[in-house]
C-alpha cells in the first residue's frame, strides 16, 4: 500500500514600485502509489492496481494600493487596493494493472489455446447420406503465457490432471471452464466468497483529465467610518475521463471481460452454413454432402474500403471485419477466426466500434471529453449526433464531449460601526452554470402531448378524436396520458411535475392506475421514433444564488461581548450530475443509476448567536449556540412510471438541521504555556446523510419516502483540548540551566486530546454473512438508532529549533533553522471503535459463525474449519477499530 509524493512551488514577486507589486508563481504535484484494497490484501496483494496523479498550477497576480495620508486632505477615502489574479492548473490521473497499463487484452490473457475443429453429420436415412451439420471441437491444445502467470499455472495444472486425455476434458472451451480451469477472460473463483483469489489481475483502468481556467478579482477601500471589501470571480473547467470497467447492472464489466465479448463478435456472421454450397463426396462405404460456411455479412465493399456495418444492416462485426484484415483474411472471407490463439497485443481499441465496446449497457468502456479508444476529442455533446451521426465506417460515433461548466460569483461587503455596534453586511451572489442538456421532463425521454395540444386536436378533427374527454382543472401543460402508446382510443390520466391524476381528474398517489395494457403510454408525437433527440432536451438553465451576510457585535462591558450572524451559503453538485448519454441509450437494457445532469446547488442557512466573557487578562470564555438549515440536498430517488422505463436518478430533495451548542475557553500565551479547550452538543438530523443513503429503499422499488432520522456524522458530544508548553530563547528563557547552557531554549510540548460520543449506525434484525458481503437483512428499530461507543485519542509533539547560522554578508546573518520533533500520536494506545457489525454491535464479529441458522452452510463447504479461519481474518478487519500508538522521528529545515 506504498505511495510516493513530490511536490514544489515557486513564487517570484516583482516589486514595481511603493504601491504596484507583480507577482507570478506555480505549484506541482505528483503522486503514485497501490490502489489498496481490502478483499485483495490477504492472498493477491501482488495485483493492486496503482495510481499516478499529476497536476500544476500557474499564476499571475497584480495588485495596487492607495494611501492617503496627506495632512490636511478632505477626502473620505482613507486607503484602498485591488487585486487581479489569472489561473491555470491541470490535474492527470491514470490508474491501472502495472503490469498491463492501457492494453485491454492483457489484463485476462492466460495463454494460447488452439481448437482443432472438424465437421459433423448425421445420417440421412431417406438418401442413404451423411449430412453436414455443423462443425465439433476435437481438441483444444494449451501453450501458457508470462502475461498472468499466476494465472496461466492453474489451465497448465488442469491440462496436468487429464493430461492425453481431452474427451469430456478439453474438446473445447467450455469444458476447461466448467473443470474450473481458466480461459483467456476468466478469473479464479475467490476463495469461498471471501478473499480475492491468487493472480486475478486489477480489473480497472482510467485516464481522467481537468483544466481549469480562473479569473478572481479582490479590493477593499476605507470610505470614512465604513471599510468596504468587494470581489468577483470566474472560473471554467473542462473535465475528460475515460474508463474500462464501469459498473453497471451489479457486475464490473473490466478490461478482463473483453476476451467474451470479442469470441462473440468473432465469426457471428459465419455461424451458419451456406446449404446452397454442397459438395458431395462417396467413398463407397461414407457417402456424405458437406457445406462452406454461409457469409451473412458482406460489410466490406471492395473498392470503397468503407464498412458498412449499421448502414448496410448486415452481421459481420466491425471487430470480425478489422481483424480479418490485420491478420491478412480476405475480410469478406469464411474462414474461422480463433482469437484465443493469438498474442493479445495484436487486438487495440480502435478495431470495435464505439456501441460494441458499450456492448448493450454491459460497458466496456466510459467516455467523456475522449473517444472510446481514449483519444481527446474537441466539442461539445450534441444528443441528435450522439443518436444519428455515423463515421467514416458507417458506424454510430457515439461522441461524447468533455463535461464544461461555468462558475461566477461577485460579493460586496461592509464593516462600519454604529453606537459601538460592529456590523458586518455583505451578499454574495453565485452563478453556476452546468453547460449541458437536461431532460425537459425527468419522466419523459420522448415528446408528449399536453393538455393543450390535445383539446386543438379535438377541435381541429371532433369526428377522429372524439375519445379525447378533458375534464376540469387539468391546466394546458399538464402531459396526457393514454392506453395505447402507438394507437391510443382513450385517455387514461395526467401528470404535472410529481403530480399524477386519473382520467376524470382526481389525483392518485399511485400511477400503475392509468398505465395503458402495455404500461405508462404517454400520448407521444412521434411513436415511431425510436431513441431520443433533441427536442425532449433543453439547456441548463444557469443557477443564480443571493447569499446574504449579516453579522453583528457590540460590547455589553468593557470584558464581554455579545455577536450573532445569519449566513446563507452554496455548494456547487458534487455527484451524479454530469449529462451521459449512454444513460439514455440503454435506459430499457440495465438499471444501473442515471446521472441527473439538471442538480441544483445545494444550499446552507446558518444561523449563530453568541457570548463572549474575558476572564483573566489573557484568557476568555466564549459560548455560542448554532443552527443550520440544509437545503436541496442530493439523494438517490425513484423515477416511477418514466418513459421508457422506471429508472433511479439522483435529486435536490433532502433536507436536514444541524443545532448543537459550543463553550470555547482560550488563553493566550501566559509565560510558557498556551491552551484552548471547548465543548460541542451537537444534533445532525436530516432525511439523508448522503446522496446513496436512500439506496436500500430505492433499489427495493419502495416509493420516495422521506422521514428525519439522525445524520450518519452525528455526534452528540465532543471534547477538544490543546496544551502548548514552550521555553523561548535568548532573554525570554525561563528554564533549567547548567552553568551558561540552556538546557531547553526553543523547546517545547504539546498535547493534543480529543474525547467525543459514538456516531448512529443502523442494527439489524438477524444475522447475516458480512464477510461475504450479504447485507440483506431487516431494521432492529429504527435508521441510526444505534450508537458507537465513545472514543478518546492523545496524541503529543516534543520538538526543539536550533539556529543555524551559515553566512554572513554586509554584517547581516544568514540563518537557518533545524526542528527536531518527536511526534506520538495514540499516546496512550487508546482501543476505539469506528465500526461495528449491525446484528452484534462488535468491531470484530458479525455473529455468523456462531449462528444456529449458519451452521448448514458452513458445514457443506469444502473444507469447514479452513472456511472459519479465512472467515474470521475477513471479520476482523482492522479498519473497524483506531490506529495504534504510532511514533514518528522527524527533522525539518528551513531557510
Amino acid at each position: 500500500a506504498r505511495n510516493t509524493v513530490v511536490s514544489g512551488q515557486a513564487k517570484i514577486d516583482v516589486n514595481t514600485g511603493p504601491s504596484v507589486n507583480l507577482q507570478f508563481g506555480g505549484s506541482l504535484n505528483y503522486s503514485v502509489g497501490s490502489q489498496y484494497n481490502y478483499n485483495n490484501s490477504l492472498l493477491n496483494f501482488q495485483n493492486f492496481g496503482v495510481f499516478k496523479n499529476f497536476d500544476y498550477r500557474v499564476f499571475g497576480r497584480f495588485t495596487q494600493r492607495f494611501n492617503n495620508d496627506r495632512e490636511g486632505s478632505s477626502s473620505k477615502v482613507k486607503s484602498a487596493n485591488y487585486s487581479l489574479m489569472v489561473d491555470y492548473s491541470k490535474s492527470y490521473r491514470d490508474a491501472y494493472d502495472p503490469k498491463h497499463g492501457f492494453n485491454m487484452f492483457n489484463y485476462g490473457h492466460v495463454g494460447r489455446f488452439v481448437t482443432t475443429r472438424r465437421p459433423s453429420y448425421e445420417f440421412d436415412p431417406a438418401t442413404q447420406t451423411y449430412v453436414h451439420n455443423g462443425f465439433q471441437d476435437v481438441e483444444v491444445a494449451f501453450s501458457p503465457s508470462e502475461t498472468n502467470s499466476a494465472l496461466a499455472a492453474i489451465t497448465t495444472q488442469y491440462y496436468n490432471i487429464y493430461e492425453g486425455n481431452p474427451i469430456g476434458r478439453y474438446e473445447n472451451l467450455f469444458q476447461i471452464q466448467q473443470g474450473n480451469a481458466l480461459r483467456n477472460g476468466d478469473t479464479p473463483q475467490s476463495v469461498y466468497g471471501i478473499w480475492s483469489n491468487i493472480g486475478s489481475p486489477y480489473n480497472y483502468f482510467q485516464k481522467v483529465e481537468n483544466d481549469q481556467f480562473r479569473v478572481t478579482g479582490a479590493g477593499s477601500v476605507v470610505l470614512g467610518d465604513h471599510s468596504i471589501s468587494l470581489g468577483f470571480e470566474y472560473e471554467q473547467r473542462v473535465d475528460r475521463g475515460w474508463t474500462a470497467g464501469t459498473t453497471t447492472n451489479g457486475n464490473n464489466n473490466g478490461p478482463i471481460g473483453i476476451w467474451s465479448i470479442a469470441r462473440q463478435l468473432a465469426n457471428f456472421h459465419i455461424r451458419e452454413l451456406d446449404l446452397n454450397s454442397g459438395v458431395i463426396s462417396d467413398s463407397g462405404s461414407f457417402r456424405a454432402i458437406t457445406y462452406n460456411r454461409l457469409n451473412s455479412g458482406y460489410a466490406y465493399t471492395s473498392g470503397t474500403g468503407n464498412y458498412g456495418g449499421q448502414i448496410n444492416n448486415d452481421n459481420q462485426s466491425f471487430f470480425d471485419y478489422n481483424l480479418r484484415k490485420k491478420l491478412g483474411l480476405n475480410p469478406d472471407g469464411t474462414d474461422f477466426v480463433d482469437i484465443d490463439q493469438y498474442d493479445p497485443n495484436l487486438f487495440q481499441f480502435d478495431m470495435f466500434s464505439p456501441d460494441e465496446l458499450l456492448n448493450g449497457g454491459n460497458s466496456f468502456v466510459s467516455y467523456w471529453g475522449f473517444d472510446h479508444t481514449g483519444k481527446k476529442v474537441k466539442g461539445n455533446t450534441d444528443i441528435n449526433k450522439y443518436f444519428n451521426e455515423f463515421d467514416e465506417n458507417g458506424n454510430y460515433r457515439r461522441f461524447v464531449g468533455a463535461f464544461q461548466p461555468i462558475y461566477m460569483a461577485g460579493y460586496v461587503m461592509d464593516k462600519f460601526a454604529f453606537n459601538d455596534i460592529v456590523f458586518n453586511v455583505g451578499v454574495r451572489v453565485d452563478v453556476f452554470d452546468a453547460n449541458q442538456p437536461v431532460l425537459r421532463d425527468p419522466y419523459l425521454f420522448y415528446n408528449a402531448r399536453t393538455v393543450k395540444e390535445a383539446r386543438a386536436l379535438k377541435e381541429s378533427d371532433p369526428d377522429q378524436y372524439a375519445w379525447v374527454e378533458i375534464p376540469e382543472g387539468m391546466q394546458d401543460d399538464y402531459v396526457v396520458y393514454v392506453n395505447d402508446v402507438n394507437n391510443p382510443s382513450a385517455i387514461n390520466g395526467f401528470r404535472t411535475g410529481m403530480n399524477w391524476y386519473n382520467s376524470i381528474g382526481t389525483p392518485v398517489e399511485d400511477p400503475k392506475v392509468i398505465r395503458g395494457a402495455a404500461g405508462i403510454a404517454p400520448w407521444l408525437l412521434d411513436p415511431s421514433q425510436e431513441t431520443p433527440n433533441a427536442t425532449a432536451f433543453e439547456d441548463y438553465k444557469a443557477q443564480v444564488n443571493v447569499m446574504p451576510r449579516v453579522a453583528f457585535s457590540f460590547p455589553i462591558s468593557d470584558e464581554a461581548s455579545f455577536f450573532a450572524h445569519y449566513d446563507i451559503l452554496t455548494k456547487r453538485p458534487t455527484s451524479g450530475f454530469r449529462f451521459d448519454p449512454f444513460d439514455y441509450q440503454f435506459v430499457q437494457s440495465r438499471s444501473a443509476v442515471i446521472s441527473n445532469s439538471n442538480l441544483k446547488p445545494e444550499t446552507t442557512v446558518d444561523y449563530e448567536i453568541g457570548f463572549q466573557q474575558v476572564l483573566t487578562r489573557t484568557s476568555s470564555l466564549k459560548i455560542s449556540a448554532f443552527y443550520r438549515e440544509l437545503r436541496n440536498m442530493v439523494q438517490l430517488v425513484n423515477i416511477f412510471e418514466a418513459y421508457p422505463a422506471t429508472y433511479r436518478t439522483f435529486g435536490n430533495r433532502d433536507f436536514g438541521t444541524v443545532k448543537g451548542l459550543t463553550l470555547a475557553y482560550d488563553m493566550r500565551q501566559t509565560g510558557n504555556l498556551r491552551m484552548t479547550a471547548n465543548y460541542t452538543l451537537q444534533f445532525a438530523d436530516g432525511t439523508g446523510s448522503d446522496a446513496s443513503s436512500a439506496s436500500s429503499l430505492v433499489n427495493a422499488g419502495l416509493p420516495n419516502l422521506r422521514n428525519i432520522f439522525p445524520f450518519e456524522y452525528d455526534q452528540r458530544h465532543a471534547f477538544n483540548v490543546t496544551l502548548d508548553y514552550r521555553y523561548g530563547e535568548g532573554a525570554d528563557y525561563n528554564g533549567p540551566m547548567i552553568g551558561k547552557t540552556k538546557l531547553l531554549e526553543n523547546t517545547g510540548l504539546n498535547i493534543f486530546s480529543n474525547v467525543y460520543s459514538g456516531s448512529p449506525y443502523s442494527s439489524q434484525t438477524f444475522i447475516t454473512d458480512e464477510g461475504i458481503g450479504n447485507l440483506n437483512a431487516g431494521l432492529n428499530g429504527t435508521l441510526n438508532g444505534s450508537r458507537l461507543p465513545w472514543a478518546y485519542r492523545l496524541d503529543m509533539q516534543f520538538d526543539r529549533t536550533f539556529n543555524l547560522e551559515f553566512a554572513k554578508k554586509n554584517d547581516k546573518k544568514k540563518m537557518a533553522f533545524l526542528n527536531v520533533y518527536v511526534r506520538v500520536t495514540n499516546l496512550f494506545n487508546q482501543f476505539n471503535v469506528l465500526n461495528v457489525y449491525r446484528a452484534t454491535g462488535n468491531w470484530d464479529d458479525d455473529g455468523f459463525l456462531a449462528a444456529a441458522s449458519s451452521q448448514t452452510s458452513i458445514q457443506n463447504q469444502i473444507d469447514e474449519q479452513a472456511f472459519r479461519d479465512y472467515y474470521l481474518m475477513k471479520i476482523q478487519n482492522p479498519f473497524n477499530i483506531s490506529a495504534p500508538r504510532t511514533i514518528r522521528l522527524g527533522v525539518k529545515l528551513d531557510f
